[in-house]
């Protein structure tokens, strides 16, 4: 079995140590079983740190009164797991984190690990503006995985079987979806009920299979709620305790300075490719390539594989108007460069008008077809047909 911690991404790591001596506090964000108590663990080495579980009960007793527990671990960087399992700890922090401040001991106090983003971001948030820094700990991606940029059997596998370490590092595929299997039941039977939601889980994995079906479609929740027999605010419900989870992403419309009549839903995709693949029971390479899901499978792997590398502070947008010329995404940098990627499945690489006049709309600075090839070659009208290994190091050499 491949080593996990080797296979968690590294660039990642180095961003949370300088974060650590940057800020007071940094909170790591990531779905379960994404490898964040690893990454913690091997950031933990080489400093005196300890590691606290809140969803373990004696744990749990340790940090009830957190001021006393930090005077006795003063010199420690302190680790706390599954940190919105106790949102009432972060006023107690900003008053530690303050103290320190005016004793000039400013940096690399905390680490807060969390697999809920929304909920993490507005509890810490609130308490700890200025005092907190944020990262999103992805699953692995074709950048960390590939030793060999021109094997795409790497890229394969990883499509196929997704980011998630364990996934990943199955020793045959029916072994990973038999993990993944496990992990979608784990979520819907555990996790996700002890987040407050009550939600049967045959209910929601009937949601979330749904979604994998429509995979990187426009949110259509009237029909979703038709099929469900719920009401569109139910819907909506459901999707935003997914994303809020960091198992699903909404990406919204590009609107900025175009006179069009634009679609506006915003597009939705189950974020690791594996988790797809599991929820539409696709276990092998050649049966995926056969799938009526298998375009937009693709689609959303490198979407979320470009999301694993995008500089801090660029966004990303679709862009689509109501006779069709689309973009499958857009870029923002910021606001003077824009990148438009059009992804495409196969050596086939011809575009059609409809993108070209989206791109006349939005004016980007560069264009880019992302295929499942391993060459970098220019196509007409100035663009760049790339590999998705080569996109990503294009964004890093931006970062």
């Amino acid at each position: 079995m491949l080593n996990l911690h080797e296979m968690i991404e590294r660039r990642l790591e180095s961003k949370v140590r300088r974060g650590l001596d940057r800020t007071a506090s940094v909170a790591l964000l990531g779905p379960r079983q994404v490898g964040k108590t690893t990454l913690a663990h091997a950031l933990a080495e080489g400093r005196p740190s300890v590691y606290i579980d809140l969803e373990d009960r004696l744990d749990l007793q340790k940090v009830q009164d957190i001021a006393v527990f930090y005077q006795e671990n003063r010199e420690k960087l302190i680790i706390l797991d599954e940190v919105q399992r106790m949102p009432e700890i972060f006023a107690q922090l900003r008053d530690i984190i303050d103290a320190e401040r005016r004793a000039g001991h400013r940096t690399g106090l905390f680490l807060f690990l969390g697999s809920a983003s929304g909920e993490l971001l507005q509890q810490s948030g609130e308490s700890l503006a200025g005092r907190i820094s944020y990262l999103e700990l992805f699953p692995i991606d074709a950048g960390g995985y590939m030793t060999d940029k021109e094997d795409l059997s790497d890229l394969n596998k990883l499509w196929l079987r997704g980011g998630f370490p364990e996934s990943l590092a199955s020793t045959s595929d029916e072994d990973s979806l038999e993990w993944r299997n496990d992990f979608i039941k784990t979520y819907l039977e555990r996790d996700i009920p002890q987040l407050g939601p009550r939600i049967p889980a045959t209910t929601l994995q009937r949601f979330w299979t749904m979604l994998a079906h429509t995979q990187g479609t426009n949110l259509n929740a009237s029909k979703l709620a038709a099929n469900m027999d719920v009401s569109s605010v139910t819907i909506a419900r459901y999707v935003d305790l997914l994303v809020d989870l960091m198992l699903v992403r909404k990406i919204l419309p590009y609107t900025a300075n175009v006179k069009k009549r634009l679609i506006k839903a915003p597009r939705v995709y189950v974020r690791d490719s594996g988790i797809v693949h599991a929820l539409l029971n696709i276990g092998r390479y050649n049966d995926l390539l056969g799938h009526p899901v298998v375009g937009k499978s693709w689609e959303g792997f490198v979407i979320e594989n470009i999301m694993a590398v995008l500089p801090r502070g660029a966004n990303t947008f679709y862009y689509r108007t109501a006779t069709g010329e689309e973009i499958d995404l857009v870029i923002e940098l910021n606001p003077q460069e824009k990148w438009a990627v059009e992804i495409k499945l196969g050596q086939s690489l011809a575009l059609k008008k409809g993108f070209h006049t989206a791109c006349a709309d939005i004016d980007p600075q560069r264009k880019f077809v992302v295929y499942s090839g391993a060459d970098t070659f220019t196509l007409p009208h100035d663009v760049t047909a790339i590999p998705l290994y080569g996109l990503m190091q294009e964004l890093l050499s931006r970062s």
